[in-house]
């Protein structure tokens, strides 16, 4: 079970970034062929439409995996992150960028963020090892730092639909998360599911291990009149592995990293 002390002793611990994940963080996006075709043929579709943003706040950034495409996109970002050794390593990395800002928290806190203060705030391939304690405080934290028209991208579980038929947790998922439990947070905390896609993981598995969820405040204008969408994908493991095709054909210069 991945709780808030196992995931500060992996990610500010025993995990080797620099080996491992190295400075892109390549590791976890083998898949898609790299971070670049991950961000442009994954994350854009699905977010392109609230960027670029005034006001962008990150959560786990790790080492700026993300963050190098969100911060350009940004007058005033923030990344918060359970890790030391990640936050000391985006400061320097993105030291140049004056309105990045890096913040180690204590895996819950979003004190350091001021409320009606966020356009978007996102993210990817970090929360997924958050258990239902862990959502709990952020998700009512993060509604309350967006303002009224801002919207939220969450990476998470949905791990806790397979949990008692055994399936192995390979991909070190939280149990006791899924896609229903956090829909019911973030609705019990004035929050509006606009889309919640659950999706298959890198793999031919139809076991729907993990899910996107995009919401908003309750009362954002922009979506008053939206009901919200909820999307299973079973063939998320076929976009992976088309980008990666694309992207090995095309990949003819280092600079498209």
């Amino acid at each position: 079970m991945p709780g808030l002390t196992s995931n500060k002793n992996v990610w500010d611990g025993t995990y080797d970034w620099e080996q491992a994940g190295g400075e892109w963080g390549e590791e976890w996006s083998i898949p898609w062929g790299g971070s670049y075709p991950e961000w442009v043929s994954t994350l854009m579709p699905r977010i392109g439409l609230f960027l670029p943003a005034h006001s962008i706040l990150e959560i786990a950034p790790g080492y700026g995996r993300w963050s190098r495409f969100l911060i350009p996109m940004s007058t005033k970002y923030w990344g918060v992150d359970i890790a030391g050794k990640c936050i000391e390593h985006c400061k320097t990395r993105f030291k140049a960028d004056s309105h990045a800002n890096f913040f180690q928290n204590d895996g819950v806190s979003l004190d350091m963020i001021g409320n009606d203060s966020i356009d978007f705030c996102f993210s990817f391939d970090s929360l997924v090892h958050a258990e239902i304690d862990v959502m709990e405080q952020y998700l009512p934290q993060i509604i309350a730092k967006l303002k009224k028209d801002g919207v939220v991208f969450l990476h998470h579980s949905n791990f806790e639909e397979y949990y008692q038929n055994n399936i192995p947790n390979k991909h070190w998922r939280a149990r006791s998360v899924s896609g229903e439990r956090v829909r019911n947070i973030i609705e019990k905390n004035c929050g509006k599911v606009i889309v919640q896609e659950k999706v298959n993981w890198n793999e031919s598995s139809q076991n729907l291990i993990d899910c996107f969820t995009l919401f908003c405040r309750n009362d954002s204008e922009r979506f008053l009149s939206t009901e919200p969408k909820f999307i299973t994908n079973n063939n998320f493991d076929h976009e992976t592995s088309y980008s990666k095709t694309i992207f090995s054909n095309y990949n003819l210069a280092s600079s498209a990293k």
